[in-house]
């Protein structure tokens, strides 16, 4: 039985409870909307260290971080100290990505030390191995997609990333070349070459009843992926992204309605003014499933700076009513993230989350902001670390500029506002 087959049954779940309670909410409360497909808790049945979370409706925006080895950079230790430093951040979730190496051994390796819900996204697998068989992409077949899925469920994998609505028709309107960048997702792209090849069905599409499946033995939640996601600005909200969302609707109540948890992933590369008309149409089709943003990023022309574009992004994403902010690097678009890159990427998504949240009037959100505002009124370093997004890098500009008082900064010194208010209370 799933979370949501049971939340259907009015059971309500011990991983219902613990959420509940760290979210502020109440179980029941919680209990109806998993059972509206509204919330939902990525937990494997396999994963059996992994704290649960929930995404969605009137809970904590979450932050996700990617990681994993490519062909060009491949390094197992890396990865794991990735994933490290991703939790010491505080992120809620983490994927792995990878593309080089053995990537059942990776995955386990990582999965073993996660203790949050984790995600694959199983076509990578799937084209990298036919490519070591010295096959092509056009040797995918229906069988060996159901295979590295099932592989990916038993080994613990709580969430998978799924290209199944990018469709043959959507692949033949892409003639009419209206995009700059047609392609941005590489699972997407895969699956538009299969397309091409074969002038068949998306092979995801037409095997989607088996996915489901798999996904009601282990409970895993699927990520409808956008392979058609905008990767520019140019591009966003048009008619492909657009056609492909309407399609993710129609499996979203397929497959909730069979009892798998869904989430919709989206773009991806928006202007700010098109941001919230976004989430509205993802709200709208797709019934308020739980929305599982690419950031997104607000301009195309900052390299090296895209974990702030993403971030400014992400806050007007999540305070429009998105519940899932994939984190963006400063690495994007040039190289693999680093350890550091990593650990940049995850702080800066937490910042757009924790706005979107007190835009939202999350329970509880603002509160953290009204105990910092205090230590900050009473001068109270140690208050202000421990309540710092990133307490380390808090403790190492206060510590990098030592102050004659310590009761002041070398901002202001004994000029400083608060003191100078103090004296003639």
């Amino acid at each position: 039985m799933t979370q949501l087959t049971q939340a259907r049954q009015g059971i309500i779940t011990p991983e219902m409870e613990e959420v509940s309670q760290g979210e502020k909410v109440l179980p029941e409360t919680l209990r109806e909307r998993i059972a509206a497909g509204t919330v939902v808790i990525p937990k494997n049945i396999r994963h059996t260290n992994c704290r649960p979370k929930g995404i969605g409706l009137g809970l904590r925006t979450k932050v996700n971080t990617n990681i994993g080895t490519s062909q060009e950079h491949c390094n197992v230790t890396e990865e794991i100290e990735k994933l490290n430093v991703a939790l010491e951040a505080g992120t809620d979730t983490v994927m792995d990505l990878s593309t080089g190496g053995n990537l059942d051994s990776i995955r386990k390796i990582l999965i073993e030390r996660c203790p949050v819900p984790f995600g694959t996204v199983p076509i990578y697998q799937c084209v990298v191995e036919l490519l070591q068989e010295g096959k092509a992409i056009k040797d995918l077949d229906e069988a060996h997609i159901l295979d590295t899925v099932r592989r990916h469920a038993d080994s613990g994998v709580d969430f998978i990333t799924i290209h199944c609505g990018l469709t043959k028709r959507a692949v033949d309107k892409m003639r009419h070349k209206t995009r700059i960048m047609d392609v941005v997702s590489r699972g997407g792209a895969f699956i538009v070459n299969w397309i091409r090849i074969h002038n068949r069905e998306n092979p995801f599409y037409t095997s989607y009843d088996k996915l489901i499946e798999i996904a009601l033995e282990y409970d895993i939640t699927f990520s409808l992926g956008d392979g058609l996601r905008p990767g520019c600005l140019h591009d966003a909200t048009d008619s492909l992204q657009l056609d492909e969302l309407v399609v993710l609707g129609e499996l979203r109540d397929q497959a909730v309605e069979a009892g798998v948890q869904v989430m919709i992933e989206g773009p991806g590369h928006i202007p700010l003014t098109q941001i919230l008309a976004n989430v509205q149409l993802e709200k709208s089709i797709c019934k308020n499933a739980p929305f599982y943003v690419l950031g997104p990023l607000v301009t195309d022309v900052a390299p090296g700076y895209d974990h702030i574009s993403g971030a400014i992004g992400g806050a007007i994403a999540a305070a429009s009513g998105a519940d899932f902010l994939c984190f963006l690097t400063p690495s994007e678009h040039l190289r693999l993230p680093t350890v550091e890159d990593t650990r940049e990427g995850v702080v800066a998504t937490r910042l757009a989350a924790h706005a979107g949240d007190i835009a939202k009037g999350i329970p509880g959100a603002s509160d953290w902001d009204d105990a910092m505002s205090r230590a900050r009124e009473s001068r109270d370093w140690e208050r202000m670390f421990a309540l710092a997004l990133d307490p380390k890098r808090a403790r190492e500009y206060r510590t990098s500029s030592p102050t004659k008082s310590q009761d002041v900064c070398t901002m202001c010194g004994d000029l400083c506002s608060m003191k100078q208010v103090k004296k003639n209370e």
